[in-house]
């Protein structure tokens, strides 16, 4: 029995750092990593262990990979880890991360001493603590590649829902005594208005490919300024500074990754900056804006509206005032829940295991730094 591993050609778009798709290709241009990682498996010999928090459940793997990762793992469950630490403890090599679990701290860390690789179902990785797990000699990978089409359809799903009022209107649809629709239950236009980019990585530029089609005018901010024929692919301006973005777009679109410096990126003083009749869509972390500023924004109409992917905490309580109000959208965190993004960030994960395992780079490394 072989195990093999072939890396293929995979094309994406990408600001080093600036979203949370950092760490799938270089600019424009098309990442190609050929790689055949081969070794005989002599019979008797256990494959790899793999560490999972569960499988279904709320944050377990999803039952339909299961076959697929048996393929090249021992799949071990947390469940059958703790009963059984003297035994399983020795046969961990690989963790995956599904939903942020299982939880990755000192104590783990310390019980898994042929622990070799962490591999994150996503792309951010501020629920990891980075520099523990490095200290303890474990490389650590995201999937920047699978979730990027995904998260960007979610994104575009959420402006246009937010623009059209679709949520309130299917409401309206379905109440017991609808006859009409009121003449002032008005939306605001799409085609033609301004949408701006608060992190132009592979999400954000595919966010812009998306709104180019909707004839959007492109604003876009991010740490480091994309290529000129980048840009002009798109039809993006950049802005080098958020204000300038804020104040003159009428949907302010997040894609950032959640660090110290972009905890509450979003808070009272750029809402303030914004026009009255904006939108805010958050797609990236919860954190990221302030939503006690974002709450007084919205009821006293300082923004229009707001449609939020991500929240802090995911859930909300169930009597926190942003359900209570009707200029917000709020999704449960769908960004990449499709079948076909959901098999490539487990197949990603896999990829990326089998080449730490073999020492070789792995393509989508995370490093502390």
């Amino acid at each position: 029995m072989t195990q093999s591993l072939i890396f293929v050609q995979r094309k994406a778009i990408r600001a080093v750092g600036d979203d949370e798709s950092s760490g799938c290709s270089v600019s424009l241009n098309t990442l190609t990593f050929v790689s055949t990682c081969s070794r005989p498996i002599m019979k008797g010999e256990e494959l790899p262990g793999l560490l999972v928090n569960e499988i279904g459940g709320m944050h377990g793997i999803l039952h339909d990979h299961v076959e697929f990762l048996k393929k090249h793992f021992c799949l071990i469950t947390m469940k059958e880890f703790l009963e059984n630490k003297k035994n399983m403890s020795k046969k961990v090599q690989a963790v995956y991360l599904w939903w942020h679990k299982p939880v990755i701290d000192k104590d783990l860390l310390q019980s898994l001493p042929n622990l070799k690789v962490i591999a994150n179902s996503g792309v951010g990785m501020d629920h990891l603590d980075l520099k523990l797990v490095a200290s303890f000699g474990v490389k650590m990978a995201n999937a920047p590649c699978a979730v990027s089409s995904s998260t960007a359809d979610t994104g575009m799903a959420l402006l246009l829902a937010s623009a059209r009022r679709l949520v309130e209107g299917y409401h309206v649809a379905v109440s017991p005594g609808m006859e009409y629709c009121e003449a002032d239950f008005l939306g605001v236009e799409v085609t033609g208005a301004t949408l701006g980019i608060i992190g132009m990585g592979s999400i954000g530029y595919k966010i812009a490919l998306r709104a180019k089609a909707f004839e959007m005018k492109i604003l876009y901010h991010n740490r480091t300024r994309r290529k000129e024929q980048e840009e002009q692919a798109v039809g993006a301006l950049y802005c080098e500074k958020i204000d300038d973005l804020l104040c003159q777009a009428d949907f302010v679109m997040v894609v950032v990754s959640l660090t110290p410096q972009t905890h509450k990126l979003i808070g009272k003083r750029e809402m303030e900056l914004m026009k009255p009749t904006a939108t805010l869509i958050n797609i990236s972390r919860g954190a990221v804006v302030d939503q006690e500023a974002l709450v007084i924004a919205l009821r006293s109409g300082v923004i229009r509206a707001a449609a939020l992917d991500v929240t802090y905490p995911e859930p909300l309580p169930r009597d926190h005032p942003l359900l209570k109000l009707k200029n917000v959208i709020i999704t449960p965190h769908l960004g990449i829940k499709t079948d076909k993004a959901t098999r490539m960030i487990t197949e990603e994960a896999v990829e990326n295991i089998l080449a730490a395992l073999a020492g070789l780079p792995m393509p989508s490394e995370v490093h502390p730094s």
